[in-house]
């Protein structure tokens, strides 16, 4: 069973990538967030060409992926659940959940430091967001989470199953969250408790840092709420919110040349340590929200006399 699993990784995981991906297309064309104004084929030829690159640059450099990582644990009996007599279904659960934990630690991280952050931002610098966005990563970023997902599956001595498993949900799960779809407010708000929804993912693309550095999970919702990131919704709601950074607004930017050199340009501003631009940030909007109070209150103050009571009694 393992050596038929090992065997046929890369067909699953194709399989399951090509699925979601047109499922997720479909209901962006079926029921809309956001509405379009970059046409598609720029975008989507560009992310998806990163995509292919990625997954060469992988499977040149590594001799055995995170699947291949565990099966290698398992031989020789190194990491924790092979040194323990863990149950098989525990083993799984524990690693889907422990790795979850750690890409969301990583994602902060990311976002923390500056040399890190130039490489993230690639994935924020796309000026709209959709099922593509999540696939978006520069081929530098992905070598590094690889390395660290070797590292936690040899730790953890990873089932191979259970790693396949939590691959196949975050690859889907990225896609879900990244989609310009809008789910029923009642759907998503039961949702949220569990997993990251498309609105709530969203967030984290607003080009506001307060909110670009907040809404790190990508599958379950547990961490950003219990590590204290949790931003419900955009300021700017999700239809006035901007998405990207303040770097790299041309639509130039989003050709595959221009994403490959964005980390090596510019300043890296708007990481989460950039603690002078949050607090102006955040200012800004308090002094914009305390102007319109004021604005309403003035409106309010200058009704003719009556009017109110007259409103009650209707």
């Amino acid at each position: 069973m393992d050596e038929l699993l090992l065997k046929h990784e890369p067909l699953l995981r194709l399989a399951t990538f090509l699925v979601v991906l047109a499922v997720m297309a479909a209901a962006e064309v079926v029921s809309p967030r956001r509405r379009r104004e970059i046409p598609r084929v720029l975008r989507w030829t560009n992310n998806l060409a990163l995509v292919v690159l990625d997954t060469a640059i992988l499977r040149l450099l590594f001799p055995v992926l995170a699947v291949g990582m565990a099966f290698l644990a398992r031989e020789h009996g190194f990491g924790l659940f092979n040194m323990l007599a863990v149950p098989g279904w525990l083993a799984i659960l524990a690693t889907i959940v422990i790795l979850d934990l750690v890409v969301y630690l990583q994602h902060v991280l990311f976002h923390a430091v500056p040399g890190l952050w130039r490489l993230h931002r690639v994935h924020h610098a796309d000026l709209e967001i959709d099922v593509t966005t999540g696939l978006r990563f520069h081929p530098i970023e992905i070598v590094l989470s690889m390395v660290l997902k070797l590292g936690t599956v040899a730790a953890l001595g990873a089932p191979p199953a259970a790693v396949l498993l939590f691959e196949v949900i975050l690859n889907g799960m990225a896609m879900f969250n990244h989609s310009n779809v809008k789910l029923p407010d009642p759907v998503d708000r039961v949702l949220r408790l569990v997993v990251v929804t498309p609105d709530m993912h969203r967030v984290h693309h607003s080009i506001r840092p307060v909110e670009t550095n907040s809404n790190y999970g990508f599958n379950l919702s547990l961490w950003d709420r219990l590590f204290g990131t949790y931003r419900a919704q955009p300021a700017l709601g999700h239809e006035g919110m901007t998405i990207g950074i303040e770097q790299f607004r041309e639509r130039r930017e989003l050709w595959l040349d221009r994403m490959l050199t964005q980390p090596f340009r510019g300043p890296a501003s708007g990481h989460a340590l950039d603690v002078e631009r949050l607090a102006a940030d955040e200012g800004q909007l308090d002094r914009a929200q305390e102007a319109a109070r004021m604005a309403a209150r003035e409106f309010v103050d200058e009704r003719p006399r009556g009017t109110g009571a007259r409103e009650q009694a209707a």
